[in-house]
């Protein structure tokens, strides 16, 4: 029986993914003091990145959904964290959200708002965070974008 997070995932076009490894020595989360922190998820899909290269205004959009991307990935790490029981979340607590972009490009929070976003429809209330969206001038594997996160646990 599908949860109510896979059930909103699913409505949004998503679907719960496998938890992608980790490409260097890091765990991909701790659950430490009733806390989650979640390693940096990029927007990978089926094991590639698929959303790769610089982010500027005129593909601001691409990068949102590569954002989405990266935080289905992180509810798919929480999945596994709390071995598929979301009654275990609280709340989400942060996101950090980092864009590869060039020295013009200004607008990281419409980008990061591609997980905002997401986070906010598929946990309703518990949905609600703090945030930081920052440029960079390259990512692994050459994403567009990677996030963070911190959830509170039960």
């Amino acid at each position: 029986m599908k949860n109510s997070i896979e059930k909103n995932l699913i409505s949004l076009g998503f679907s719960l993914p496998t938890p992608s490894e980790p490409v260097g020595k890091y765990v991909s989360y701790i659950k430490e003091n009733k806390l989650l922190f979640i390693s940096g998820q990029l927007p990978v899909k089926n094991g590639k990145v698929v959303f790769k290269g610089k982010i500027n205004n005129k593909n601001k959009d691409y990068g949102y959904k590569a954002a989405q991307l990266c935080a289905v990935n992180i509810i798919g790490q929480i999945n596994s964290a709390i071995n598929g029981n979301f009654n275990k979340i609280s709340k989400c607590i942060n996101l950090g959200g980092f864009v590869n972009s060039g020295n013009n490009f200004e607008d990281h929070p419409y980008v990061i708002n591609g997980a905002s976003d997401l986070i906010g429809n598929i946990f309703k209330i518990k949905g609600v965070h703090t945030r930081f969206a920052v440029g960079v001038s390259s990512l692994p594997l050459n994403a567009s974008v990677e996030l963070t996160s911190i959830f509170a646990l039960k």
